[in-house]
């Protein structure tokens, strides 16, 4: 699968030889072009003109095959292309920096992470500022322009990398705090799907192969992303707030819904390109 960047003209000679020698000297199985909407009736001629040439087969459902993925634009708050004060064009590294910086100064507000070690905080602000940065852009559907607000994917509730974070941080915490070795629990004991809520985690949390292959053959990330976010929501308005875990009769089951669903949210975020933290 080969990944290209924005393009500033369409050069049809040379995207004719880049998919003749992806499919006929790399025996590539799927090119995927990645370029704003805009390129879309560039890419359907180049692909027409590739099966003529027999590289691509006629039907689209066999390989090899060639896709591209338009992708919407990023507004600002003015509703026009996201610029610098200036009219330049934003730069990633700068949007990363800024994010990172904020989501460092909303950190040290806690009382837990001014006893951090600077490594630490680094670390995590880095974690959670590059996670709502990716996470904002994948979440909507790729063809569908968005506007960048930083108060908005940096804010701890809704739909955010910061709240689907902060939720995993809670999970590892439960589980640290029942003083269990998780993996001799996972030797000995049973999950036991009793209570509605346990049910309707359970439930959800055997989706997850459903939802990837959804989310890989339509090539649509924002499903993955929706998931992560219903996924949390069950956690958290659900079984966390009716099934206590540590001290329970229920609780060796209980720990291992806990460890089961951090396990199925590091997934995720390992798909997005989202680093996960252990403690907030």
């Amino acid at each position: 699968m080969y990944l290209l960047g924005d393009l500033l003209h369409f050069d049809y000679l040379f995207y004719l030889n880049h998919c003749r020698y992806r499919i006929n000297e790399e025996k590539a199985e799927w090119i995927i072009y990645l370029t704003d909407v805009g390129q879309q009736q560039h890419f359907d001629m180049l692909f027409k003109a590739a099966k003529r040439a027999g590289w691509l087969p006629a039907d689209d459902g066999s390989y090899p095959k060639a896709t591209h993925v338009g992708f919407g634009l990023v507004l600002g708050e003015d509703g026009k292309r996201f610029r610098t004060r200036s009219t330049e064009v934003v730069r990633l590294v700068d949007l990363l920096d800024e994010a990172k910086n904020r989501s460092k100064t909303a950190l040290l507000e806690r009382d837990t992470a001014k006893e951090w070690p600077e490594e630490e905080v680094e670390k995590t602000s880095q974690a959670i500022g590059y996670g709502a940065v990716k996470y904002a852009d994948l979440k909507n559907n790729k063809q569908t322009n968005y506007t960048f607000n930083f108060d908005q994917m940096l804010n701890d509730k809704g739909n955010t990398a910061v709240y689907l974070l902060y939720a995993h941080a809670r999970i590892c915490s439960i589980i640290r705090k029942s003083g269990k070795d998780i993996e001799e629990v996972k030797r000995n004991a049973k999950i036991a799907l009793d209570h509605e809520d346990e049910r309707a985690l359970g439930l959800h949390l055997i989706q997850f192969s459903e939802v990837i292959e959804e989310a890989c053959t339509n090539l649509l990330p924002n499903v993955l992303c929706e998931y992560l976010y219903n996924l949390s929501e069950i956690f958290t308005k659900k079984f966390y707030s009716n099934c206590q875990v540590v001290g329970s009769p229920e609780e060796s089951s209980r720990l291992l819904l806990c460890e089961a669903t951090a396990t199925v949210m590091r997934k995720c975020f390992h798909l997005l390109g989202i680093v996960p933290v252990y403690k907030i």
